[in-house]
């Protein structure tokens, strides 16, 4: 819709005429399933006799009032209002319907399949407040903002403020008034409504006041919600925060409120934070997960601070916002929860998933240039999250721990409910830690790629080492050589066990680094380079150090350097040095000893991708044979019951291929075959059910059967995986048609079939698909919501297929269509992953 992509240059004009003050928001949620009502009273100084306007995604107007005068409807467009003569001082209200959506973005709009409940959640970041009211939807423009809501009087009614008693307005229906919220920016406001159950508690924040606490989940869901853990780790979290910022809790309450069909993790959200609904867990997870929601947790409650009591100006400086988090939360994770290997956890997912953005043709300096709304979107990516969080923990220990927290606490005393850039975070940091920061803002914040580190090291015939040097080096489109501060481990083999007897910790710089201090010493069996993770850096191994870690690598005592291990060996995968092949045989060789949760499923996760797509085309089947082969015999030797038995029985589902595996897999599930400690739950007998449809070993009736034993919202989207990795081209067309000739189909149920699309024993079914895809493509993303064309544009690229056809191809359709911007970037990231399976297999090959 014209008017929807507010650029960066319409904001700052906005920004210089006007300053918003309050809001008054009252919406009606009783007006039927497709609408709600929403009265939106602003007040707000001005430049007067100028003109602007205000952000409404509406369905229909039925008044504008300025300052007391009526506003003709033309001067709404479904996506702005125009506002002319404007006074000092202006009030405008704003009477429209509002549409609901079941994309995950505004006003989201869910009923239980159970139970036939209706549920509603806010989703405002990046533009979408302007869904449900008229707003100026840009972040430096904060006010105060009140919300009055009418709807069932059964329901729970969450917003940012504390929820009033509600006061009744006809039989069966209420109203809420909250209190006005302090100064915040738009997209943190919320509103969750429904029949949600909720458990309440509290604490004490370090100012004295009593912090109301509330955890919220659907009633069918309910049951499953672990809240007192939930409280302990929050508990943690504020404890841990409060003391490290020197800063009171910013808000009145805290409410955590699990949604569904939600696009994110979590949203932070003022004082009411909305998470995704998988983190309530039915079934058994992984450890990877469990910790990760603690991360999440802890992610969401540091932005309280960080993005809601202090906001950027604009999104160019979202990734402080998420990199600060980011950061922010593995620390607390690691230093006041259970989970004291967080670091590792971060290494193995954050870094790995850094390092591969940051590898694509739209890597981008982590200070990101950022146009208009359609750029932010694109750029919540892994530069925004994990490089710069890795960035930050680089900063950390350039400048120490200590000085950043104390500067980060001035920075929050400074500018607590305002706006501000990277460069008021660096002036505090400069004064708390004494070093100039400018040279390291320019080389780390304002350029793009990512620096390899290799060692080059020379031995006389004793073994002692007669010099030693670091070499960096850097892509060719992004030349940047880095100043690091990173250590240097030395391993060595001792009773079977490769063990840390050295640590060297020094800052480099330029192309080569030599290290004297370590000339003299007995050469170790492995050098590791970047040890404790400290620089944000792809490491190479040496040919010696690589030959050791083939055959060792389980026995490394430390999980944070055999992470680093495992990333150095994939990332040479990756870029076509190591053959596939190779890396298969070290991850088989290896992975039962594995102790950490998340580098397992990321290691199994690559392991899965190299046999499927790196490996050379003609081995490629033996290849999955293989590793489904030993991967059920890793299963069936773990330790009762652990989460490496979990996972390889998961993994072993997603590669089996062959008769046998696949009927292995159907006497799993039916209880034919038991492994010790496994429980073959609700979720695990899903999977189990999606590997089989995936065989043609499971029929449609089959998959229908299961939904009737499990009619939830989960079973509704394991069921659309399931229909759509039927391996026939009647299926594949079948899902394709479900989302390309149906705009109704909710978020979750698009991603799901997505999900079960691209899922192909033998790729050849998905080559139909390929001039489809580009036919189509840009319609979708003209007439479908943001979230919706991203699942379309990513979701059914035939990725799978990795072959010259689709590279051409996609190449074709780039060299034709130079617009729009943010679609093309999706395209050129798949068209990466494209040419890099092909280099891989052309190495593995040979």
């Amino acid at each position: 819709m014209p008017g929807e992509n507010l650029t960066h240059d319409e904001a700052r004009t906005r920004k210089n005429l006007i300053q918003t003050h309050t809001y008054a928001v009252a919406l009606d949620l009783t007006q039927g399933p497709d609408v709600f009502r929403s009265t939106t009273t602003v007040r707000f100084s001005a430049e007067a006799g100028s003109s602007t306007f205000i952000d409404a995604l509406t369905a229909t107007v039925h008044s504008i009032t300025l300052n007391g005068s009526d506003v003709s409807a033309s001067a709404a467009d479904g996506a702005r209002i125009a506002l002319d003569d404007l006074r000092d001082e202006n009030e405008l209200v704003v009477d429209a319907d509002m549409r609901y959506t079941n994309t995950g973005e505004g006003l989201h709009r869910f009923v239980d399949p159970v139970d036939g409940e209706v549920y509603l959640y806010s989703q405002f970041e990046v533009p979408d407040s302007r869904r449900v009211f008229a707003v100026f939807e840009q972040p430096d423009l904060k006010a105060e903002f009140q919300f009055t809501v009418t709807a069932p009087s059964a329901w729970q009614i969450v917003s940012n403020s504390p929820t009033p008693e509600p006061v009744p307005v006809s039989d069966g229906v209420a109203r809420w008034e909250f209190t006005p919220t302090p100064t915040i920016s738009s997209y943190i406001t919320a509103l969750i409504a429904g029949p949600y159950a909720s458990v309440r508690s509290k604490l004490t924040s370090s100012d004295g006041r009593t912090i109301p606490l509330g955890l919220f989940a659907r009633k069918s869901l309910f049951e499953y919600l672990d809240a007192d853990y939930i409280f302990e780790k929050t508990r943690q979290g504020f404890a841990f925060y409060e003391q490290k910022f020197n800063r009171a809790y910013p808000f009145e309450k805290y409410d955590q409120l699990f949604v569904p069909e939600f696009n994110a993790g979590a949203m932070e959200n003022a004082g009411a934070v909305t998470f995704l609904e998988s983190y309530v867990f039915r079934s058994k997870v992984t450890d990877a997960i469990r910790e990760r929601r603690v991360v999440t947790i802890l992610h969401e409650l540091a932005h309280m601070w960080f993005g809601d009591l202090v906001t950027m100006t604009w999104w160019n400086d979202l990734w402080l916002n998420e990199s600060f988090a980011e950061w922010a939360s593995t620390i607390a994770t690691a230093q006041a929860t259970e989970w004291t290997e967080a670091w590792t956890t971060f290494q193995a997912m954050e870094k790995s998933w850094a390092y591969k953005q940051d590898q694509l043709p739209s890597t981008h300096p982590v200070v990101a240039t950022i146009n208009d709304l359609e750029d932010v979107q694109v750029n919540f990516d892994g530069i925004t999250y994990a490089k710069g969080g890795s960035v930050l923990k680089q900063l950390v220990a350039w400048v120490g721990e200590e000085a950043f927290f104390a500067g980060v606490s001035a920075y929050f005393a400074k500018h607590a409910f305002g706006n501000t850039e990277l460069r008021d975070l660096l002036s505090e940091l400069e004064t708390a830690s004494g070093r100039d920061l400018t040279e390291w803002s320019t080389k780390w914040l304002e350029t793009a790629g990512v620096n390899t580190l290799h060692p080059e090291v020379t031995v006389d015939s004793e073994g002692t080492i007669t010099s030693f040097s670091i070499r960096q080096t850097a892509p060719a489109d992004y030349p940047t050589l880095r100043p690091h501060r990173l250590a240097v481990g030395f391993y060595t083999l001792d009773d079977g066990r490769l063990v840390r007897t050295d640590r060297f910790e020094l800052d480099i710089d330029g192309e080569r680094t030599p290290v004297a201090e370590i000339v003299g010493r007995a050469r170790p069996d492995l050098i590791l380079l970047n040890d404790d993770d400290l620089a944000y850096a792809k490491i190479r191994l040496d040919e010696e150090s690589l030959r050791v870690a083939m055959e060792h690598l389980s026995t490394i005592e430390n999980p944070l350097a055999r992470a680093l291990v495992w990333g150095s060996v994939w990332d040479a995968t990756r870029d076509a040095e190591t053959a596939a092949s190779d890396y298969v045989d070290l991850v088989l060789g290896n992975i039962a000893a594995e102790t950490e949760s998340t580098t397992l499923r990321t290691t199994l996760n690559q392991l899965v991708l190299a046999a499927g797509q790196y490996v050379a085309p003609e081995r490629q089947a033996s290849t999955l044979e293989r590793v489904a082969d030993e991967l059920w015999g890793l299963a069936q030797q773990a330790t009762p019951g652990s989460d490496a038995q979990f996972q390889f029985v998961k993994f072993f589902a997603s590669a089996a291929s062959t008769p046998t595996q696949l009927e292995t897999i159907a006497a799993l599930r039916a209880g034919a075959i038991t492994l010790n400690g496994l429980e073959i739950d609700t979720d695990l007998e899903w999977e189990l059910l999606v590997a089989r449809a995936a065989g043609d070993q499971a029929t449609v009736a089959d998959i229908d059967a299961a939904l009737e034993r499990d009619s939830t919202a989960s079973g509704q989207q394991f069921a659309a995986q399931a229909r759509a990795a039927r391996p026939s081209s009647a299926d594949k067309n079948a899902a394709w048609s479900l989302i390309i000739d149906d705009d109704s189909l909710p978020n979750t149920l698009v991603a799901y079939t997505a999900l079960g699309f691209r899922r192909a024993q033998d790729t050849t079914v998905l080559t139909e698909f390929v001039d489809r895809y580009f036919d189509v493509l840009l319609d979708i993303w003209n007439s479908r919501t943001y979230k919706i064309a991203e699942h379309v544009a990513v979701g059914l690229y035939p990725s799978s297929l990795a072959n010259a056809h689709l590279r051409d191809a996609t190449a074709a359709w780039l060299d034709t269509h130079s617009e729009p911007a943010a679609l093309r970037r999706l395209v050129v990231e798949n068209l990466a992953g494209v040419e890099r399976a092909l280099a891989a297999q052309e190495r593995d090959a040979r």
